[in-house]
């Protein structure tokens, strides 16, 4: 094989490969309503100001992960369906010690990142088989599995647990 062809293969495998890691790390733009935007320590994004928005619909087509548990604010147990905010902060490839997550009325909340780091906390998107509107908490709601875990059945956890969510910041 001749060093010109050898040069060729080599710069197509590069090439191919800054492709697909610029593909990969690409997040589609939104089509419909914007329901959530991450801001901060981030490194994969769809706006022009660095930030990553999502609408329902590339929020609903993440893996999806569904939890049954009580909470102070529903009766008896309640099933929520949503992503693993660990799951979505890996897709953003987030950085960073905690999220400061505000809701719709500006209510703001620091969430440290070993908390879904060691529990199963999901953005909630749908509570009992149905999409949540802002007057059932939504259209998002940051749900912890205190079902599971008598030690985060406190206030501080149920602090955390801010609804209406719509904006998070990396720290």
């Amino acid at each position: 094989m001749t060093i010109y062809k050898q040069c060729s293969y080599f710069i197509a495998g590069i090439f191919s490969l800054l492709l697909s890691v610029s593909t990969s790390s690409a997040l589609e733009p939104v089509k419909g309503d914007v329901v959530l935007q991450v801001s901060g320590n981030i490194a994969v994004t769809n706006t022009d100001d660095g930030k990553a928005v999502f609408d329902r619909a590339i929020l609903m087509s993440l893996p999806a992960t569904k939890i049954e548990t009580e909470t102070p604010w529903t009766d008896g147990v309640v099933k929520f369906e949503g992503v693993l905010l660990r799951d979505l902060m890996e897709l953003l490839k987030a950085t960073g010690q905690s999220l400061k997550a505000t809701a719709i009325n500006d209510y703001t909340v620091d969430i440290p990142v070993e908390d879904f780091l060691k529990y199963d906390v999901i953005l909630a998107y749908k509570m009992n088989g149905n999409l949540m509107s802002v007057r059932d908490k939504g259209p998002l709601w940051v749900i912890y599995p205190w079902s599971d875990n008598p030690a985060i059945q406190t206030e501080i956890f149920h602090s955390r647990s801010i609804w209406q969510l719509n904006k998070i910041s990396v720290k």
